[in-house]
């Protein structure tokens, strides 16, 4: 990234090594959901040999057959949804992240979180965006399709990493949030919600470039978005506990989570449970307001809300006393409990916090609406996706430049 004069972000975390890389999945179904369909587990399917073009390789007992222009892989983490790993791109030289997404076809929750990946993956387009290369299977045909793995760059390390081994100045702070909300708005101009922010899906390279990751969870801005989504420490109150239609500005919510943990280096809601998060929330915000309440859809959370001790709004210095000023207006700003009041994506990047960083020029916006759900309305059984995601690597094979194709670097 070609960055302002004042905002060299280079050379931060030396030697410190990389344990992860993609997210390890946030849904957990502890049982099946109206209009959810399991696939039906009997024997595997038999192996079948790789194609031509392809060879085998078995990384922690799981078979990955992948082209033989990625070599020399090794392993890099393992979660509810996929297991990722490097490889070095023989055409190049260079190392990419390969990703085998888990039993894609387990059930329709896993099939649509796979289908939504590779769908963003491949129509975002940013510099703070994860780039994706390549989208393959070995499987012959739709009929057949049970593997599905996909290629990016790689990136090297995430915020979850840094915070784990070091505290950052503020100005690489600025630089971080900067580059998170640039991305934002790129990907909100697409309108889409990411839904599921947090310091393991902002990944970043050594000279301090960051991208976006993980779109399972992403949405179209405005589709009737209500459930559970994200991992709770980051979620925004309003999906937290269900509480409206929510908007964009959940992930506003999420960047004012991260910026404040950037800055004091410790989770700033760090709840055990969902009234626990909310509690914690409360002790910071302050009760919200009656007309605030109004908003609220749920009987039930308003009930629960008018029976808590009044609590008043705290000074957010008192909380982060390293904090310059600027960072904690635009926190107080990001945190604001009626999303009616909180700040946008595009107003956080007028903010005079990341203003040394800023360079509009360099932020650019979507040129066209990504359609999700129009196309997964149609989708009910586990073939429906298949046809799919069959369909999502067939375009992205048709559309996106090929240097050279497994058959021809054998």
């Amino acid at each position: 990234m070609n960055e302002p004069k004042g905002c060299h972000v280079g050379g931060w975390w030396g030697s410190h090594g990389i344990n992860r890389f993609f997210d390890k999945g946030v849904l957990t179904m502890t049982s099946a959901e109206p209009g959810v369909f399991f696939a039906n587990f009997g024997p595997p399917p038999p192996e079948r040999p790789p194609p031509e073009g392809f060879h085998e390789v078995e990384l922690n007992r799981t078979r990955w057959v992948i082209p033989n222009i990625y070599d020399d892989l090794k392993t890099l983490g393992e979660g509810a949804y996929g297991v990722v790993c490097t490889a070095v791109d023989l055409r190049t030289g260079e190392r990419v992240a390969v990703k085998k997404f888990g039993r894609p076809f387990q059930s329709t929750i896993h099939a649509k979180r796979t289908y939504r990946e590779l769908k963003l993956l491949r129509t975002l387009k940013h510099p703070n965006v994860l780039d994706m290369l390549d989208v393959f299977t070995p499987d012959p045909d739709v009929t057949l399709l049970n593997n599905v793995y996909f290629v990016s760059v790689f990136v090297g390390s995430d915020l979850q990493q840094i915070l784990k081994i070091q505290r950052l100045p503020n100005h690489r702070i600025q630089n971080l949030i900067y580059q998170v909300l640039r991305g934002l708005k790129y990907i909100h101009s697409a309108g889409i919600v990411h839904r599921d922010l947090k310091p393991s899906n902002i990944a970043v390279n050594e000279v301090g470039d960051v991208k976006i990751l993980d779109f399972g969870l992403a949405r179209a801005a405005d589709h009737e978005m209500t459930g559970y989504v994200a991992t709770r420490w980051y979620r925004a109150p309003e999906i937290m506990l269900n509480w409206m239609h929510y908007t964009q500005t959940v992930d506003v919510w999420s960047v004012g989570c991260i910026l404040a943990e950037l800055v004091s280096g410790k989770p700033m809601f760090p709840g055990d449970d969902h009234i626990d998060q909310l509690t914690r929330i409360m002790k910071v915000v302050g009760t919200p307001s009656c007309d605030f309440l109004s908003k609220i859809q749920s009987e039930e959370a308003r009930n629960y809300i008018r029976n808590l001790p009044w609590m008043p709004r705290v000074d957010f210095f008192t909380i982060l006393p390293n904090a310059s000023a600027e960072a904690v207006d635009l926190l107080g700003r990001m945190l604001a409990l009626d999303p009616d009041e909180r700040i946008s994506v595009s107003e956080a990047l007028e903010h005079p916090y990341v203003r040394e960083c800023r360079y509009p020029e360099g932020e650019p916006i979507a040129d066209h609406i990504v359609e999700i759900e129009a196309s997964e309305e149609s989708a009910v059984t586990l073939d429906d996706w298949r046809e799919l995601i069959w369909e999502e690597i067939q375009i992205f094979k048709a559309t996106c430049p090929q240097r050279d194709t497994p058959e021809n670097s054998d």
